[in-house]
């Protein structure tokens, strides 16, 4: 049985730290000590919910889920 996944991306360019994904996600995102969000890039499945939400809320649309197996 495969699974899909998803990688998690965040665009540093793009990014002007809202900070709305550190919100929705603190177990996924956090600001970096130059104020751009970074992120685990192959969180948990069952948090993949959480990041989806953050992709919704981020307002530069930096965020970004990449589908994996």
């Amino acid at each position: 049985m495969t699974t899909t996944r998803g990688r998690v991306s965040v665009d540093a360019r793009m990014c002007e730290a809202h900070a709305l994904c550190v919100e929705i996600a603190p177990e996924i995102f956090e600001l970096s000590d130059d104020d751009v969000a970074i992120c685990d890039e192959n969180p948990p499945e069952a948090l993949l919910p959480k990041a989806r939400s953050a992709v919704d809320a981020c307002p530069r649309q930096a965020i970004s889920i990449t589908p994996t197996i």
